[in-house]
């Protein structure tokens, strides 16, 4: 039963719920629009084409996303109304969303390094156990923070909040678990340098370029802009733990610190993960378009082939 009450000592929660809700609102548009953008793009290189993992990975991932800002808007949007039961449903899921996604972008990476390193098994491995560490452990974590974690649905001053309250040491332990994804990220990052300064310094000393080059400057520059943006994200997310933000916690300036959080996490995990595919077979379709070089990139992009008809207008 939710807990209903007039009292003014809660306009200030109501209020931060206010100006969170602006910002999930933000966040949903966003993520909505990149859909519609990518909607033409979507059809024509996942859709029409021979399905695989990675078109797997790209579908969870983009439509994970379009249903977590959706249960966002639910739990956040002070005039939709929520019961106790419905409010840690939400809460649940929204956990559980999170902890699908960042494994589906982990395997997205590691089929990219996979490539980029020739089909080593010696850097799979490496990755598959890395990858299998850190995921056990946020899975760990999050099903701890579930348990001692409570939710209450309340009608304040006319308006439907969702308040979560975490045991001591929850929000201690989900900052170490992005310590661990910072550490999983910038090893890729690095790993993903290293490779492509190795091809290009060989093509540069045989004189040659061209597909294989502009392929590496395509996978470098996605996975640098994936990688920026993550990097944004965990800045925000480490400095939750700052006493400042925690002394002042319905203040304006932290509302609307944790509103930019959420944008930015929307933007890392369901526009630009996805793009990391998307982006890919964009450029491996403009490729066979204007070349006959479809063999060579099918060996560096997840070892697809992106047919496109060659009847389009386009």
């Amino acid at each position: 039963m939710p807990i209903i009450s007039n009292d003014p000592s809660w306009w200030p929660l109501i209020n931060a719920t206010r100006i969170g809700s602006y910002f999930i609102v933000a966040a949903f548009a966003g993520v909505m629009h990149d859909w519609a953008l990518t909607l033409a793009q979507e059809i024509e290189l996942v859709w029409r084409q021979h399905w695989s993992l990675m078109t797997f990975l790209y579908l969870s991932a983009r439509y994970l996303g379009m249903f977590y800002a959706i249960i966002s808007l639910l739990t956040s949007v002070p005039t939709i109304p929520v019961t106790d039961a419905v409010s840690r449903m939400l809460y649940i899921t929204q956990d559980l969303t999170n902890v699908v996604v960042f494994p589906i972008l982990c395997v997205i990476m590691i089929a990219r390094l996979h490539a980029m390193y020739q089909r080593s098994r010696k850097m799979l491995i490496v990755l598959a156990v890395i990858f299998l560490a850190d995921n056990i452990f946020n899975g760990v974590i999050t099903a701890i923070g579930i348990k001692y974690t409570s939710t209450e649905a309340l009608i304040l001053s006319g308006t439907y909040q969702c308040m979560i309250s975490y045991a001591d040491g929850i929000p201690v332990l989900d900052s170490i678990t992005w310590i661990f994804a910072i550490v999983w990220e910038v090893l890729a990052l690095c790993l993903a340098i290293r490779i492509a300064v190795k091809h290009f310094r060989e093509l540069r000393q045989h004189s040659a370029g061209g597909i294989i080059g502009d392929c590496f400057t395509a996978l470098m520059k996605s996975h640098a802009i994936y990688f920026s943006s993550f990097v944004a994200v965990s800045c925000f997310q480490i400095g939750l733990l700052s006493p400042t933000l925690s002394a002042v916690q319905f203040s304006l300036e932290t509302d609307i610190y944790c509103g930019f959080l959420q944008i930015f996490t929307f933007i890392q995990l369901f526009v630009l993960g996805p793009r990391l595919i998307l982006g890919i077979r964009e450029f491996n379709a403009k490729l066979v378009t204007d070349s006959d070089a479809k063999t060579t990139m099918t060996s560096i992009v997840f070892q697809e082939h992106v047919h496109v008809s060659t009847s389009s207008s386009v």
